[in-house]
């Protein structure tokens, strides 16, 4: 089966650096709830959603981040503005989000921001999971790997910016 090239890019990144971790092959899927499904042995909650949204700081200064929460939890908008000291945040639309990545299609954006020059924000409640997973580049492709090698690779800002 043919994937989208950032699966591979992962893929060869990981083994660059001597990281152990598991690939799926499924059915495609979009949300957390149907990844957990599919993906068996860990549970929605190892699940790691990635979320590319635009931060407003003044009218002119204006960029797109990554936000990574677990599958289990929904992105709290108001705790990363505090944070980032912003005036407005939004998701990136469907068109900002395929530009960013070179084509990879909502509900199949890996948590791996570094790769499209994001900076990256993580929910430190994802690391209170020995083990994450996250679709790769494509809705029909998975990746599992210790939530401990995922922070050296991908060194996120760690913070609550999910909703209790």
């Amino acid at each position: 089966m043919t994937y989208h090239p950032v699966v591979n890019k992962i893929i060869s990144l990981l083994k660059e650096n001597h990281i152990e971790f598991e690939t799926f092959e499924h059915e495609p899927v979009r949300t957390s709830q149907e990844a957990a499904r599919v993906r068996t042995g860990y549970s929605l909650k190892q699940g790691a959603k990635a979320l590319i949204v635009r931060a407003k700081f003044n009218s002119q200064d204006k960029k797109f981040l990554m936000v990574v929460v677990p599958g289990d939890k929904r992105f709290d908008n108001q705790k990363l503005k505090n944070l980032l000291k912003v005036k407005d945040l939004r998701f990136a639309t469907e068109d900002e989000v395929g530009k960013i990545t070179d084509g990879v299609q909502l509900g199949g954006v890996p948590p791996f921001g570094n790769l499209f020059n994001l900076e990256v924000y993580t929910d430190k409640g994802l690391f209170d999971q020995e083990k994450i997973i996250f679709n790769a580049g494509d809705k029909r492709f998975s990746i599992g790997m210790n939530s401990s090698n995922y922070k050296k690779i991908v060194k996120p800002n760690i913070d609550l910016i999910s909703q209790d």
